[in-house]
């Protein structure tokens, strides 16, 4: 059977798609889905001091500093300055980097897997106020590489994983409550 007027039917499937969306917006993030950003409207600019390192793991300081300021810079509406100037300052250090092998060759007894932990602090504070906005203990990333002789794979590749990662989850940190 051919359906008469395939223009009109196109319309009412538009109209019953677009009416779908309607209903689950909300104007206030913590009502349901929202429109609005879920980063605070308040805040405009956000200094990001190189993190410190207690570890013996050198470079990772500077690596997270790096990747920190590229996701506020990618995801946030926030910009990202130097010093006091700043509304707010999000400071940290990393407090641990530890391997775990994961498996080991059978005949062999070399590893095949190993994990990275590298474990954090970090503060985010208002210069206006001088109130801390958040600050987190033993804040944990863990990126899995194979230094197996048929991959080869240098704990680097594990270290900067651990290190996107953590940079992802110290900014989704810094949203509003929901």
């Amino acid at each position: 059977m051919k359906i008469r007027g395939e223009p009109a039917t196109c319309l009412l499937m538009t109209l019953l798609a677009l009416g779908s969306f309607v209903p689950g917006c909300a104007s206030d993030p913590t009502a349901g889905y929202a429109w609005t950003s879920t980063y605070a409207s308040d805040i405009h600019s956000v200094s990001v001091p190189v993190f410190g390192n207690q570890t013996h793991a050198t470079g990772l300081e500077t690596q997270l500093t790096e990747a920190v300021v590229k996701q506020i810079q990618r995801t946030t509406p926030w910009v990202v300055t130097r010093g006091r100037s700043a509304d707010t300052t999000l400071q940290g250090t990393i407090t641990e980097v530890e391997f775990d092998r994961l498996s080991t060759g059978p005949g062999s007894g070399l590893v095949q897997e190993q994990a990275v932990h590298i474990e954090i602090r970090f503060d985010w504070v208002d210069n206006r106020t001088g109130e801390t906005l958040l600050s987190r203990e033993r804040f944990r990333a863990v990126s899995v590489f194979v230094p197996s002789l048929q991959t080869g794979e240098r704990a680097e590749i594990g270290q900067r994983g651990a290190i996107q990662e953590l940079a992802e989850d110290i900014v989704a940190e810094l949203r509003r409550s929901w």
